[in-house]
């Protein structure tokens, strides 16, 4: 039983005669009379009760009906649905970022953007570290990944960078340097401090970056600990356990315990925010999502200058 011999079925039920039926679907009325007539065959059951030229839906007929509609319905569906999802106007999009990239304002205006965009695309949204995230997205558990790490040590990936943004300062309320706050500070003015530093599984680079600063400066920062996300670090910082480095945009975390200067010039140390995916990507939806991504850190970038 082929799709067609239900819309032949359905059209003769609606009809009740088979020449208006055949005119209905373009063909000529003996072969659609042969076609009803496979279909009950093939069925073992008679659909219809003929009388002269008229033709009604008997009570089998008016069962299969129901059902053949709610196929062909099923089938239409189907058939607009992947055509969608090839034009990347519907499907699923899943995403994850760290907790320091959810604070950039890029990520929630992407993800914002994307939904008013492509309203029929099912957004996922995961949280967690860097590590694991890349690791997801390799693994096709994601589709992309806001994250503060370069992809390099990730072999199926690629990213863009949608941002490099200025990092500054965190330091413990009663810090000698926190009186100071607003005001510059020169990275050799921290030399003889205690960081936290923060790293990431397969090495992310910020740590390694933020060291060779450190070296041009001409000192080697001394590591009081290290933790695994730049959350962690502030809140050691805030239990007064040392000095950290972070994005601009984590300034509003724990302001009470915590005060945030800025570097002079303010570019001294900065830290990306990437967007990871796949390399051969091939779905629209995703596609659609890098490139709107690239368009808003353009804007972005622009509204700066």
């Amino acid at each position: 039983m082929e799709l067609r011999h239900l819309r032949y079925f359905v059209a003769v039920a609606e009809e009740e005669h088979i020449t208006r039926a055949a005119a209905r679907l373009s063909m000529q009325q003996p072969p659609l009379s042969q076609q009803i007539k496979a279909l009950e065959q093939e069925l073992g059951v008679s659909l219809f009760n003929r009388v002269g030229k008229r033709i009604q839906l008997n009570a089998a007929g008016k069962l299969f009906l129901s059902d053949a509609r709610e196929i062909l319905t099923q089938a239409e569906n189907a058939v607009k649905r992947v055509q969608r999802f090839d034009l990347g106007e519907e499907g699923r999009m899943r995403v994850g970022y760290t907790s320091s990239a959810s604070l950039h304002e890029l990520t929630p205006g992407i993800i914002r953007a994307y939904r008013a965009a492509h309203p029929l695309i099912a957004l996922e949204i995961d949280e967690g570290a860097a590590h694991d995230l890349l690791c997801a997205v390799e693994e096709e558990r994601l589709d992309a990944a806001f994250v503060r790490s370069p992809v390099t040590q990730y072999a199926t990936l690629d990213c863009i960078s949608l941002n490099q943004e200025n990092m500054v300062v965190a330091l413990p309320m009663q810090h000698r340097l926190a009186s100071s706050a607003g005001i510059g500070v020169g990275l050799i003015e921290l030399k003889d401090e205690s960081f936290i530093l923060y790293r990431q599984v397969n090495g992310s680079g910020i740590k390694e970056g933020f060291i060779n600063v450190c070296r041009e400066a001409g000192f080697e920062p001394q590591a009081a600990q290290e933790v695994h996300r730049m959350m962690a670090a502030i809140q050691l910082v805030a239990a007064g356990m040392g000095i950290s480095v972070v994005p601009q945009s984590l300034n509003a975390i724990q302001p009470k315990s915590v005060v945030y200067r800025p570097f002079d010039p303010p570019s001294a140390v900065t830290v990306p925010l990437n967007l990871a995916y796949r390399r051969h990507v091939d779905a629209q939806a995703i596609k659609r999502f890098i490139t709107l991504s690239q368009s808003l850190a353009k804007t972005l970038q622009t509204s700066d200058a």
